[in-house]
């Protein structure tokens, strides 16, 4: 009786995660009117397009999870007529089907990047029969570079999972925990702590990356101090909030992301996702859709920043896919306003933008697949 209530208790915890990490697929829209007004903007600089060399010692990879060419112009018309973004000369398109679908999921849209192989959907790190194939994250950490992750969502979650981890599913969300342990990654911030410490076989991954002398932290003001050696920020049990309610999360673990891999002299891979773009596309609501946008926005803000001062990173932005089918019914970039409609609450086929800024931008253009994006990385990084 006891061992059947035991097993019923691990059941009630793994279904209670499982719907707290995938809640935000039923999320409902709170704007009926699906309109966005601006309440103020913030300036964006030009940055000077002038740098060391033809090929990055460093590669800041910017993934706007669901973000089209909508969600794009939505926010610059939110910010009343320009975005960070427009700092990147060099735009293409990135054809986003997975192996299986014409709809991609995140899961293979991530592992297309990552890996340069065609997946299906579901799948993270590993190839149409399931075996594990190697990712830029790991491929950079084995020529000696530094490597980051940071998402809004759970670190666990598709697309930074898909840069670390190797399952068949992207559900396996404790099993993605533990393949961070089976890496030398540097430094990765989100949320998704239940996933090191909440599990289901007793493990504390926590104590695990302690003695592999992580800097373990969960909370924004400590992860915030911290400029040197292996960091694991675990901002949330599971995702964290929507803006409101995470503040600055995402440009604090950017900062402090770059500020300790720009110790290794060899150079760097850090991926950043701003995962909630997404959401507000499965949501339908234009102003979720709007705010994240901006917040990403400002996040591609500093890593062009630091790209302009360095001038031996090139900066990537792109998506895995677009969400909602986003179409701009109406709005004004004089008072910053956006109107919407969503005639979908799921993802849709259509290319995404890549923008490029740094040595080796100019390989960004045209029509490619989202393979083709990892291929790139990997000659200008890797292949000296």
């Amino acid at each position: 009786m006891f061992q059947k209530l035991q097993l019923l208790t691990i059941f009630l915890i793994l279904g209670i995660t499982v719907y707290a990490q995938d809640q935000y697929l039923t999320a409902k829209s709170e704007d009926i009117e699906k309109t966005y007004t601006s309440k103020s903007s913030y300036d964006v600089k030009e940055f000077p397009q002038k740098f060391r060399g033809d090929k990055p010692k460093n590669i800041i990879l910017l993934i706007g999870d669901g973000m089209g060419v909508s969600q794009v112009f939505a926010g610059l018309t939110a910010n009343k007529g320009h975005l960070f973004l427009e700092n990147c000369k060099f735009i293409g398109f990135s054809k986003t089907q997975s192996a299986d679908a014409y709809i991609t999921d995140s899961a293979a849209g991530g592992t297309a990047i990552s890996t340069g192989v065609k997946t299906y959907n579901g799948a993270i790190g590993v190839d149409v029969n399931k075996n594990p194939v190697k990712t830029i994250l790991e491929e950079a950490s084995e020529n000696g570079l530094a490597t980051g992750l940071v998402s809004t969502s759970a670190i666990t979650h598709a697309t930074p999972a898909s840069f670390i981890a190797h399952q068949a599913g992207r559900g396996s969300y404790e099993d993605i925990a533990a393949d961070f342990l089976k890496t030398n990654i540097d430094v990765f911030i989100g949320g998704g702590l239940d996933h090191f410490t909440k599990r289901a076989d007793g493990r504390n991954l926590v104590e695990e990356l302690k003695q592999k002398d992580y800097q373990v932290e969960t909370e924004l003001k400590k992860i915030k101090k911290i400029n040197n050696g292996k960091l694991a920020g675990l901002t949330a049990d599971v995702h964290n909030g929507r803006l409101s309610e995470r503040g600055d999360m995402l440009p604090v673990a950017t900062e402090t992301a770059l500020e300790i891999l720009d110790n290794n002299k060899k150079g760097f891979f850090l991926m950043i996702e701003g995962s909630q773009i997404d959401w507000g596309g499965h949501a339908g609501s234009t102003i979720y859709v709007v705010e994240d946008m901006l917040d990403f926005d400002q996040v591609v803000g500093q890593a062009l920043e630091f790209a302009a001062k360095d001038k031996k990173t090139l900066v990537l932005v792109t998506a895995d896919h677009e969400t909602g089918g986003m179409a701009l019914t109406g709005g004004s970039i004089k008072d910053g306003m956006v109107k919407a409609a969503f005639p979908t609450g799921d993802h849709t086929s259509v290319m995404v933008p890549v923008f490029a800024y740094g040595p080796g931008a100019e390989e960004f253009i045209g029509i490619m697949e989202n393979t083709d994006i990892h291929a790139k990385m990997k000659k200008l990084l890797l292949e000296k």
